[in-house]
């Protein structure tokens, strides 16, 4: 049974939300087309968005101390008092997070100025003892980075198991737990550090009444997503975009790697693969944290399947592939992970309908084949935040490291790389693709990979004569033959 039967198709396009074009066609552009008064703007807008998310987590973690308070003092309503205060904080901070998330999207669109360094995100939960850790989660029994009391309250006294099997508003998610012996004994155990987020029996009330029921493996995998490996209390939810599950990917790397879930700001607040509000918030246990969401996490279809079900944005991109034969190729697990840099429906108009209309004739679509061919990124899974990197004794699986990294990653486009630069501070990450296009929308979570939606269409670089160097298109105007000069040498002979 595939994942997607558990919900219907509606319910899982809802997944993957795209900016409007209207939105889209807002993004800042580039600097040396920016007004004069760019940087003070920038600042301003930053100053406010970090007033917004101080007063949220203000209001949170006063109502959160509350919770705790209460989870303290008793036993079986412990979880539920806690729901019911963080759920209140949570609808109170909405607001806040309106008013924050616009000036988030002003600052992504920044080029690296210096003063984000200094901006690692508000901190809250128990402190921890020792260096911080933003590594790789650890596991076994030799974890040190066990969650510590909250400020002025007594220790939990209870794992996130016990919270959870105890509670009026978890009664389902336990029940689907206890029928896996080895999932109660990890989230039971003390030697290690999990973080649930678990969704309330209002959220089953979504599925369909008459939707099939999972099978046991189906359903474990499900239940193993909503488990993050490692302590993400509410504060550092909000600086990660994305984080890995006990759920183990078949097709993201050439070996088995955790399946990620990703973090978004947006106007319905926090949520969770961009569809799952979180509700609730920093409710402790003695092994791990628990924040409570409004919607069940799904494993994530595959990348096509993801195209195929947002046509608003992605309704060219899927003529396209299909056209050239590429839809068929992808829409397969038979490969190790792999990136999409996807262009909307926008991006494809930007190109005019001059070059539109030549690549979609029968006698240039063998071009088009060639430039979308310069978009798949195979083997290598890039994250926002996270490397999945192709087989090699040589490199390893890491975090994308603060600051700014650069990457050069080949293309199904033969002897074709894109160069991919990452811009990461504190909590906020742009990206760009050949110095250019602007990775609009980061981490369409993919069970054979991720999605990284770009501004616009990303031409090959050509070649300056015998020079070993290569002239990247920026957007200016360029014209069909133009563009079939950078794609020809690509197109097989025969073809031409």
């Amino acid at each position: 049974m595939k994942f997607s039967q558990v919900l219907p198709l509606a319910a899982l396009s809802s997944a993957f939300v795209i900016p409007s074009e209207e939105i889209i066609s807002q993004i800042a552009i580039e600097d040396n087309h920016r007004q004069s008064g760019w940087y003070e703007d920038v600042k301003e807008a930053k100053n406010e968005a970090v007033s917004g998310f101080k007063k949220h987590f203000g209001e949170v973690t006063d109502t959160s101390k509350h919770a705790w308070g209460t989870l303290v003092k008793t036993s079986k309503s412990a979880l539920d008092e806690a729901f019911e205060a963080a759920t209140e904080a949570a609808n109170t901070a909405e607001d806040n997070f309106h008013d924050a998330a616009a000036g988030v999207q002003s600052w992504l669109q920044t080029e690296g100025d210096d003063f984000f360094d200094s901006f690692e995100g508000p901190h809250d939960g128990p402190p921890h003892h020792g260096p911080p850790h933003h590594g790789p989660p650890h596991h076994g029994p030799d974890h040190g980075d066990h969650p510590h009391h909250p400020p002025h309250c007594g220790p939990p006294n209870q794992t996130v198991y016990q919270l959870i099997s105890e509670s009026n508003y978890t009664t389902k998610l336990a029940k689907l737990i206890n029928k896996y012996d080895d999932l109660v004994e990890t989230l039971n155990s003390t030697k290690a550090n999990y973080t649930i987020f678990a969704p309330t029996d209002k959220a089953f009330e979504k599925i369909p009444e008459h939707a099939p029921e999972p099978s046991k493996e189906v359903l474990k995998a499900i239940l193993s997503y909503h488990v993050v490996d490692g302590f993400y209390p509410a504060a550092r939810v909000l600086v990660t975009h994305t984080a890995p599950t006990l759920l183990k990917g078949e097709h993201l790397s050439s070996e088995p790697k955790p399946q990620r879930l990703a973090f978004k700001i947006g106007l319905r607040g926090l949520t969770v693969n961009f569809y799952s509000r979180i509700i609730a918030v920093n409710i402790f246990g003695t092994n791990g944290v628990i924040h409570g969401v409004d919607s069940l996490l799904l494993p994530p279809p595959n990348v096509i399947k993801i195209v195929d079900l947002l046509p608003g944005e992605f309704s060219t991109l899927e003529l396209a592939l299909g056209k050239t034969g590429l839809l068929e190729t992808l829409n397969t697990t038979d490969h190790y992970g792999g990136t999409l840099l996807a262009p909307s429906n926008f991006a494809f108009q930007k190109l005019g309908p001059k070059i539109n209309a030549f690549l979609f004739s029968q006698y240039g679509l063998k071009y088009l084949k060639a430039l979308l061919e310069y978009h798949v990124i195979p083997d290598n899974t890039l994250y926002s935040d996270a490397f999945y990197k192709a087989k090699s004794e040589d490199k390893e699986d890491h975090d994308i490291p603060k600051g700014i990294f650069h990457v050069d990653l080949p293309t199904m486009l033969k002897d074709r790389s894109v160069a991919i630069d990452i811009w990461r501070y504190g909590g906020f990450i742009s990206m760009k693709v050949n110095a250019f296009a602007r990775v609009t929308v980061q981490d369409g979570i993919a069970e054979d990979g991720v999605i990284q939606v770009v501004s616009d269409v990303i031409v090959p670089p050509k070649n300056l004569g015998d020079k070993d160097e290569a002239e990247y298109w920026t957007g200016e105007h360029m014209s069909v033959e133009e563009l079939k000069q950078r794609l020809e040498p690509f197109v097989a002979k025969g073809d031409l």
